[in-house]
């Protein structure tokens, strides 16, 4: 998708009505399906907040900014995920969050980028964080520079992340969950699931509807 034509739509992104859960449980393992609003509240999860950052390439396609996280010690280690984080003692709000993350690991200021709007929580049983996720723009090619806990940046074309031929499903075995079919994207070779498609399945379903 040309990057003028996105931007166009703009003011339809903003206002169309959000899929929510439904979005979402499409790509959701069923382990997240278990957890109610009721129990998820109960558990007092921790606030964090993701940036779905928008931006052109060289060729003024659009693109969405995923990344490989490092390898450390932690649940959510060695997967992909958006650029993001917990929300510390002073960030002035969930927003200010996904801002100042996405510049801390990607390298790109705050300055640049423009919030279109809010999409819907996403609950993350295992670390048990409640995740705010953010859709931006910037509206020239990024210069990145990540740090230590940035494998490595994958830029994905909008219109792979649109086309259901994208769509599949792995066995996978984790830390906390053992010889699970979920449902996937397949997106630059590699395999997108858990909250981060949850997430993007919502996306996907707004964008489609533009």
């Amino acid at each position: 998708m040309d990057f003028e034509y996105f931007l166009t739509h703009l003011s339809k992104i903003r206002t169309l009505p959000l899929g929510g859960l439904d979005s979402q449980f499409k790509m959701a393992p069923e382990l997240r399906k278990h957890y109610s609003l009721e129990a998820i509240e109960k558990r007092n999860p921790k606030e964090s907040a993701v940036l779905a950052l928008f931006y052109p390439d060289i060729d003024f396609k659009t693109k969405i900014l995923l990344m490989l996280r490092s390898n450390y010690k932690g649940v959510h280690a060695a997967q992909i995920s958006f650029p993001g984080g917990k929300k510390e003692k002073n960030d002035l709000s969930l927003e200010h969050t996904a801002l100042r993350e996405t510049e801390e690991e990607i390298g790109i200021s705050k300055k640049e980028i423009s919030i279109v709007r809010t999409l819907t929580k996403t609950y993350i049983p295992p670390s048990n964080f409640w995740v705010t996720p953010f859709l931006g723009i910037t509206q020239k090619t990024p210069i990145m520079k990540t740090n230590y806990e940035v494998e490595k940046v994958i830029e994905i074309s909008l219109s792979d992340l649109i086309d259901d031929n994208r769509l599949s499903s792995k066995n996978l075995t984790t830390s906390y969950m053992e010889n699970i079919d979920v449902p996937c994207f397949k997106l630059n070779n590699y395999v997108v699931w858990g909250a981060t498609a949850m997430m993007l399945s919502e996306i996907k379903d707004l964008l489609k509807s533009i």
